[in-house]
């Protein structure tokens, strides 16, 4: 049984989060109805995540066998069959459908299908493309926001867009740098395009990224539209933490080579969680007293 929980890779739904996203900066946490609707949304696209990963775990299953983390996953061990991993895929992915479908939530379907489309095609074919891999990573954080704001009624603003796809284009490109350490340490690549990136690109980039991610945090925090909206001047206050956080992250990926697995890193790394706990803690202040 427990090998069928890691195939829907639990810990994996952390990233769903950001379909809180809209609510959490619209001031609507408190809004019932809106609560519940990102929370059945949360539901139907963490289980059609979980799909997705069974595909991917079918899919690279002789990949995965001779990569050093991924081989402890349960495919690979041989703990759970294909067939068995295809029923779990098809579950996972019609019934959240099938219950969006049933309440009406067309838009909604229309939005998780087209991720769902979109990393079948990722896990097949895309993935073997440089910087096309990784923008489609960040895109998935995008349309996660989307379906968050989709949920509950929420326009988004262009802000929190940008923003998502720039954090999560520093993620994957960080996650990048560390399949580029391991290629040039072991000599093996564990993914059909590592070498078309090398050590010193990856450093630019994710350097570059990192500096652009902080300054358009800063030009939100002091943009007169979004001062306007919170009702505030003190927004700049969280760029602080925004700012400990992502120096945090590339001494994590530069420095301890550990941001293989952006995940691990979030639920382990106390700095990182007090950043995160503070950004969070303050907002709430601003937004909510």
């Amino acid at each position: 049984m427990i090998h069928i929980v890691k195939l829907f890779r639990p810990e994996q739904w952390t990233k769903n989060t950001f379909i809180f996203l809209p609510i959490f900066f619209a001031g609507q946490m408190l809004n019932t109805e809106a609560l519940l609707s990102s929370i059945i949304a949360f539901i139907a696209f963490s289980l059609v995540a979980s799909s997705v990963y069974c595909f991917n775990d079918i899919y690279d299953v002789e990949e995965d066998k001779l990569h050093p983390e991924k081989c402890k996953r349960p495919i690979a061990l041989d703990m759970v069959s294909k067939k068995t991993a295809y029923t779990i895929m098809a579950v996972c992915f019609l019934l959240p459908m099938s219950a969006l479908f049933f309440l009406g939530k067309y838009t909604l379907i229309a939005l998780i299908l087209f991720y769902y489309i979109m990393n079948i095609a990722y896990c097949i074919r895309l993935k073997r493309y440089p910087i096309i891999d990784v923008v489609i990573i960040a895109l998935g954080f995008v349309l996660r926001v989307w379906v968050g704001g989709t949920a509950a009624d929420i326009l988004l603003s262009e802000w929190i867009v940008i923003m998502t796809f720039l954090l999560a284009l520093f993620l994957a490109f960080a996650k990048r740098r560390d399949d580029v350490i391991l290629y040039q340490n072991t000599g093996v690549s564990h993914r059909k395009n590592t070498n078309k990136y090398n050590l010193e690109f990856m450093n630019q980039v994710v350097t570059v990224i990192a500096a652009i991610t902080i300054i358009a945090y800063i030009m939100y925090t002091l943009s007169p539209d979004v001062i306007e909206h919170f009702h505030s001047r003190h927004i700049y206050f969280t760029a602080i933490f925004v700012l400990m956080g992502i120096i945090r992250y590339l001494q994590i990926t530069i420095v301890d080579l550990k941001s293989g697995n952006p995940t691990n890193v979030f639920l382990h790394d106390r700095f990182i969680q007090s950043c995160i706990i503070l950004w969070v803690g303050t907002f709430l202040a601003i937004i909510y007293l």
